[in-house]
Parts: C-alpha cells; structure tokens; sequence
C-alpha cells in the first residue's frame, strides 16, 4: 500500500486503529534523587574506614656500652622493634650522662666496666633522669647490690637472656617493672638467704669511685625532687641541728618485726618500693603493707621522716615520743 493511502475505513465507516509502538519505561531509582536545597555534607559511607589513627610514640632507648660491636648491635636489635628507637649512644658513663640529659629518653641501657666514668659512678645521676637497665658482662653479687641500692630498675647480665627477653626487659623498665637474669637473682637469693647484705667495700677494680677525679657534671637546677625520685638516692646520715655527734639510735624501741627491720634497711639504703619487693621476693603491694606498719611504729608521716628516726637524725622533739 502506497505511504499516502489512507488506511481503509472498517464495516462502520472508521479507519481502523493501529497501536501505537511499546517502549520501556526508564528504571525508577531506588534511592530518591538529592534535593539542591539540602547543602549538608554527606555523612562517609559505613563500609570505608576513616582517617587512620596517629601512630603511637616510640620508646626512646639510649645505650652506654664501651663495645662499639655492642652498641651497634643492640642499635639494630632495638630499633628493629616498630615500638622502640635508639635516639643515642654512650662509650662511657660521663657521656652516657650527656647524652641521657640532652635526650631525656624512656630507658637508659648501661654496662658496668666502662673506661673513664664507669656505670656505677654514674648510675646516681642518670637514675634522676630515666629509668636505669643494666646490661653488662659484670656477674659479682656485690655488683649487683650496689647497682640496686644506686637505683637501677633492673640487671641483666650478657649470655643469660634471648632477643625477645631483652626487647621485653626495656618495654617493662619504661614502665617500672624490674627484670633480672639468673646472675642477678642468685645475688637477691643469697642476700635473703644469709639474711644480711654483703659488706660495703670497694668494688672489683675501683667501680663507683671514679667521681673522685672525674665528676659528671650536675644537671641543670630544677624544682625540688619527688618523693619518688629521692627514693632512688642513698641517704647519708647527718648530724643533729645542735651539731653533736649523732649517737646510736635505739631501734629496739620500735618493736619492729625481723622483716620490718629488714625493709626498714632497704629504704634507709635508698631503694625504691619496686628493689625491695625485688629483693625480697615479695610483692609490692606487701612492701607496702610492712610500710605502713613500719611508719605507724616509727610515729612517721613520710618515708624521710621514718629514715631519719631509724638513723637517729631526727631532731629532739619533746612534745612527742621517737
């Protein structure tokens, strides 16, 4: 049928009718379309996560070993750990010294034998910095006790303990946990064992004396230690404020126990609640509990005050009993 034919009108005189094409209709979405008039900033999808969190600060480490193959080593070894960093190393205590003041690290890795300033001689004065670990090659028990008395957290001796021990060892003494190797706690179990510390004379090859021809210079003044702080330093005993010779203090009147006594010892010696719970093998929460007994005995508000009436340098008070 020729494109200009009119189709032919039906029985009833209408043209028939032809439908009309099918088309699809468009998708409706399943998510209405967003208004123009809402400027709010989307809220992040819950399936993305969002800015990562800050990275946590690293342990900062400075290592004093004579051995430049041993710091070296223990350089790689530390900072090897994501959670640690060596930020610096000492070839002796005066610069171990320097180097602790300038950096103000977590934890002070020390060895003993070192020329110059030994680790001894040094240790009182980086202990009022940061927190002390020896770690050394030198086993005598009387080594041992002194380094302790002087305030270091923790000793460990070469050969005694695996990589992972010592990353762990640093990890505790940053946060006041004490570690010692079996050298060190066999000096700890025969002090218990004979019940008295070894004598207090000089160390093997002059160790703690250096100071006397080679001082560390003093850290810069700063506002009066803690109680805590002044724990880790030895007490020296003093005269009276009238000036006599301070007599032997009567302790029998006390009436402390043996282990009283014991403790009482220990913090006139210097040590903190942590070495003597170390050195007892005792917990810390008993060293406290014989703290208490022992101030309430000695009539003493503070642990100053109690070392100052067991060495009979507490000044005369008539108003109340010792």
């Amino acid at each position: 049928m020729p494109d200009d034919v009119s189709p032919a009108p039906d029985r009833y005189g209408a043209a028939a009718h032809r439908p009309a094409p099918q088309h699809p209709s468009p998708p409706i979405p399943l998510t209405p379309a967003p208004d123009p008039r809402n400027t709010a900033i989307p809220s992040p999808s819950p399936f993305f996560p969002g800015p990562a969190a800050p990275a946590a600060e690293r342990l900062r480490v400075v290592v004093a070993d004579d051995n430049p193959v041993v710091r070296a080593g223990l350089g790689v070894l530390l900072s090897g750990r994501a959670d640690i960093q060596v930020v610096a190393e000492a070839a002796d205590g005066r610069e171990a010294y320097e180097r602790t003041l300038e950096h103000r690290p977590d934890v002070v890795l020390l060895d003993v034998r070192m020329p110059g300033v030994d680790g001894i001689s040094a240790l009182p004065h980086l202990v009022s910095i940061a927190p002390v670990l020896m770690l050394t090659y030198s086993r005598e028990s009387e080594i041992v006790h002194e380094a302790l008395r002087l305030g270091a957290g923790g000793y460990l001796v070469h050969g005694e303990f695996t990589a992972n021990q010592l990353v762990q060892a640093v990890r505790d003494t940053k946060d006041g946990r004490a570690n010692f190797t079996v050298t060190a706690a066999d000096a700890l179990l025969a002090h218990m064992r004979h019940g008295t510390p070894p004598q207090r004379g000089p160390l093997p090859e002059g160790l703690g004396s250096a100071l006397a021809t080679a001082p560390v210079p003093p850290p810069p003044h700063t506002a009066e230690p803690s109680e805590g702080l002044s724990q880790l330093q030895p007490v020296v005993g003093q005269s009276s404020v009238s000036g006599g010779s301070v007599s032997t203090p009567n302790r029998q009147q006390y009436g402390l126990s043996s282990r009283e006594v014991e403790v009482m010892d220990l913090i006139a010696s210097g040590m903190s609640n942590q070495q003597i719970a170390a050195t007892c093998f005792i917990s810390e929460k008993t060293v406290k509990n014989h703290i208490n007994r022992i101030f309430t005995k000695l009539h003493s508000a503070t642990r100053s005050e109690a070392i100052a009436h067991w060495l009979g340098t507490a000044p005369r008070n008539p108003g109340r009993q010792p």
